[in-house]
């Protein structure tokens, strides 16, 4: 009886590992199936949600803004290559009057990294006047940037700027906040090929969170006051 009860005890904590291994596979295989099932979902709905809002830069219908998405600057304070060219897209549709003023958006949560303020050194230094040219600094991502051109800066109509890899879901995000809203892409800076890799990969993962803040509505991470910068740029003589 004893070697039988030993037998019977020894087996459970084995029976129960088993068990528990594979709920925990069948959890792992839930999630990515989900989480699969999210992104592909994503991609169909930014995808639907950009078709005949994506344009070349030369057929882009004008616009009264260009709302150029924030990307990385350097210690050294100058745009990384992926900023730099989403700037002078902007650039160019100014200088060709497809816009009047251009809302650069961006990361300045930290007093030492500031890609708003060095996008407009950079636009400036270019040629373009400052009076043309307003600043959002809590453009922490895309839907942030999105939510607040059109609740903080009342951009009604606007063409969104950035790699073409990222269009669709930025004209996305901004449609979805009551903008509307036209894009260019850049793809001149494929040459930089891991850079542009990782931000391929990464993209899949952006397309999940923004389902997800379309979804709950969220409000952008800060919000403030009501802002008449880019009225101003886009009335400026």
């Amino acid at each position: 009886m004893a070697l039988t009860r030993t037998g019977i005890v020894g087996r459970v904590p084995i029976i129960s590992r088993r068990r528990l291994l594979r709920l925990a596979v069948l959890a792992v295989v839930l999630t990515v199936a989900v989480g699969g099932l999210t992104s592909a979902g994503g991609e169909l709905w930014t995808r639907a949600a950009a078709q005949g809002h994506v344009y070349s830069e030369a057929d882009v219908p004008a616009a009264p803004v260009a709302l150029v998405l924030g990307a990385e600057v350097y210690p050294d304070g100058s745009p990384s290559p992926f900023l730099a060219a989403r700037l002078d897209i902007a650039r160019r549709l100014l200088d060709a009057g497809k816009v009047k003023a251009i809302l650069v958006s961006g990361d300045h949560s930290r007093w030492e990294y500031d890609e708003p303020g060095m996008s407009e050194v950079y636009l400036v230094a270019r040629g373009v006047p400052a009076s043309r040219v307003a600043l959002d600094y809590a453009g922490f991502d895309t839907y942030d940037s999105c939510a607040r051109a059109g609740r903080i800066f009342g951009v009604r109509q606007a063409i969104v700027v950035t790699q073409t890899y990222h269009l669709d879901r930025a004209v996305a995000l901004c449609r979805s906040q009551g903008i509307e809203a036209t894009g260019v892409g850049d793809d001149s800076v494929k040459i930089y090929q891991e850079p542009w890799r990782n931000s391929v990969i990464r993209e899949r993962g952006a397309i999940v969170k923004a389902v997800t803040d379309v979804i709950s509505h969220r409000d952008p991470v800060f919000l403030g006051r009501q802002e008449t910068t880019v009225h101003d740029a886009v009335a400026a003589p």
